[in-house]
């Protein structure tokens, strides 16, 4: 596994690291990021890399703990406290889907993290790495969690236990906001037909909100 020394050389090496990661993935995508190219927008030999980390998995983890990071702050800018809850999480969960829309990267990133059990990514990665990928999801889903069991007090959502409901919706609004990034859905044009047609990724926005709020809402 990658050392866990934290110089601070090795900090700012690393930021460099994961400032050109992000940059190839929001300008390519996530399949189209190769480890010579990181290493090229940084100017160093793709071994010292692995100086820094001990595969490109770990790279591609804290790129998306950076997402995370950000994605958190903006959900915390979007809920001010003045609202009910329902206006809260509704502002809430807009700002998520619309991080998805802006950041198309982040939501591949994410689902793919989610595909694989997490004990076989967390055999994967070193303890330090795993640990700052739960760091960036808790500070996102403890706003969604702490927004949603205000509304149970308050009797504006019908929920058992708020954790558990935040993390429910984590995935409800990654995998909704996975049908604006394909673009379009399926339907049957006639008896065994199929007919691709393009779908508005707005329109989406809109609709995974309201069924995520219709799931919570008594």
């Amino acid at each position: 596994m990658a050392s866990t020394d934290a110089t601070p050389f090795r900090r700012v090496r690393e930021r460099e690291l994961i400032d050109a990661t992000r940059a190839l993935f929001d300008e390519r995508g996530v399949q189209d990021a190769p480890i010579d190219d990181i290493a090229k927008a940084v100017g160093i030999n793709r071994a010292l890399i692995y100086r820094h980390f001990s595969s490109k998995e770990e790279l591609f983890v804290l790129t998306v703990t950076d997402y995370l990071d950000e994605l958190a702050e903006l959900v915390r800018a979007s809920v001010d406290g003045s609202e009910g809850p329902r206006e809260s999480l509704e502002r809430g969960l807009d700002a998520f889907a619309g991080f998805c829309l802006r950041y198309p990267a982040f939501l591949d990133c994410a689902l793919s993290l989610m595909r694989r059990p997490a004990r076989e990514l967390h055999d994967r990665v070193s303890e330090s790495v795993w640990f700052r990928l739960g760091q960036g999801m808790a500070a996102l889903l403890s706003l969604l969690t702490a927004n949603l069991a205000e509304g149970k007090r308050t009797g504006a959502f019908a929920l058992e236990d708020p954790a558990f409901t935040a993390n429910l919706l984590y995935t409800q609004i990654l995998g909704a906001m996975h049908l604006a990034r394909l673009g379009g859905g399926v339907r049957e044009l006639a008896p065994g037909v199929p007919e691709f047609f393009r779908t508005d990724p707005q329109q989406v926005r809109v609709a995974c909100v309201a069924s995520a709020l219709a799931t919570v809402t008594a």
